[in-house]
């Protein structure tokens, strides 16, 4: 069963939090993260992006930025930016997009449930992301950016939070810059943070939905500190790490798109005719179109869209890999008539996240850089259960989860 265990976080005073608060360390590049904490002393990107306060010469891994990452923590720290809570805590973390409010409870998970598939993951990881962000882990010795979980929806659960949230007022309310509403809670009821855990030890299971690679840096270093030491005991704070949950059914998967840069030397009129042999095309004309289900496609070429629509017989609804539409567009399309067999390392493909819209698609083919996009409809939640619950591993970048979490609203210090 999983382990959610409250924790004395360090949170920023509320006259500053929105200022501090930041978008996770990996949705931006070193360029725009400079450009987003410029005039902003308070921002987390001084500790999670720390290469912002050196030289754009200096390479993002060298120990130097390791070693400004600690600097600036101890300095939020010495100025108060970062103050500890005075007892073991539970938080409630809310966010709304488009009218719609997820509720996330905020607590520690269990280094041995990651380490012993309690929590379930269905993404590879790399090593050299891993061990980035381990480094970061050691030298702070903090997770600075909680991870993203998603369990099965408990309505004991949901009760409670509810509950909490209409009576009480958040402590962090704001509206970032791209629109979406941050709501924070810190509860402080010793009855009430009981009640919770106890419910949650119920849940067999919980599943990474983003944060791969903060996940197992968090896990791994948690475990070498407990291999490192000799009086280990389990209670040490280092065998946990930060976490929001997420109920499955409040949570939305949006698509994530593919670009190519060429069609493997064929025409349009070729292409088309290859894709034929396994697709009802449909030509749609100038204007966008938007996939309407599972197996059915957008792909827009030379200024014209087309809906796809993968033949009965071309995928096995009963595999869980095989029936998403990431493996058929892959094993269909990239593969076998376009020649990319390693969406990871060919320089032939990009991928465009949903929440930049089918108009980018649109944008880089239209201006030359690409030659043809393909726009998926989304993956469900139940798919992506059903694949981390029977071991598999998604193909790369199939899933997008929107909105983003904000990082500095609490922090876990390992000490």
């Amino acid at each position: 069963m999983a382990i959610l265990k409250p924790f004395k976080g360090l949170r920023p005073p509320v006259a500053i939090s929105r200022k501090l608060a930041s978008r996770p360390y990996d949705v931006l590049n070193s360029e725009e993260a400079r450009e987003e904490a410029m005039g902003n002393p308070y921002s987390l990107l001084h500790i999670i992006k720390p290469e912002i306060d050196l030289p754009a010469s200096v390479d993002i891994h060298s120990q130097q930025v390791y070693d400004k990452a600690k600097e600036n923590f101890d300095l939020f720290r010495k100025q108060g930016w970062l103050e500890p809570d005075g007892a073991d805590l539970l938080y409630i973390y809310a966010q709304t997009m488009n009218g719609k409010t997820q509720y996330g409870i905020v607590g520690c998970a269990g280094v041995a449930d990651y380490l012993e598939g309690i929590i379930k993951k269905h993404e590879l990881t790399r090593k050299d992301k891993e061990e980035d962000r381990m480094k970061h882990v050691r030298i702070t010795n903090a997770n600075m950016e909680p991870v993203f979980f998603t369990y099965p929806a408990v309505p004991a659960i949901d009760k409670v939070v509810a509950g909490f949230v209409k009576n009480n007022a958040p402590m962090y309310d704001f509206v970032a810059d791209d629109g979406v509403g941050h709501h924070f809670w810190v509860i402080t009821d010793q009855a009430i943070i009981g009640e919770v855990v106890a419910l949650f030890a119920k849940v067999p299971f919980t599943y990474v939905a983003d944060g791969h690679h903060r996940t197992a840096a968090a896990a791994l270093v948690g475990n070498e500190k407990k291999l490192a030491n000799p009086a280990h005991n389990g209670t040490e704070e280092y065998n946990f790490f930060l976490a929001v949950h997420f109920p499955d059914d409040q949570l939305t998967i949006i698509d994530y798109n593919r670009v190519v840069k060429d069609l493997n030397g064929l025409s349009k009129e070729t292409f088309l005719e290859k894709l034929s042999t396994v697709f009802t095309i449909e030509r749609k004309g100038p204007e966008i179109f938007k996939p309407f289900s599972l197996h059915n496609f957008g792909l827009y070429l030379e200024g014209c869209w087309y809906s796809m629509t993968a033949k009965p017989g071309t995928f096995n609804d009963n595999d869980p890999i095989g029936v998403l539409d990431v493996t058929i567009l892959s094993r269909l399309v990239l593969d076998e008539i376009l020649d990319i067999k390693d969406l990871r390392t060919s320089n032939r493909i990009d991928f465009v996240g949903g929440i930049r819209g089918l108009g980018e698609l649109q944008k880089r083919v239209d201006s030359g850089e690409m030659q043809a996009a393909f726009a998926l409809y989304p993956v469900s939640m139940k798919q992506l259960i059903d694949i981390a619950d029977s071991g598999n591993i998604m193909p790369p970048k199939t899933t997008w989860f929107e909105p983003k979490l904000r990082s500095g609203l609490v922090v876990h210090t390992l000490e």
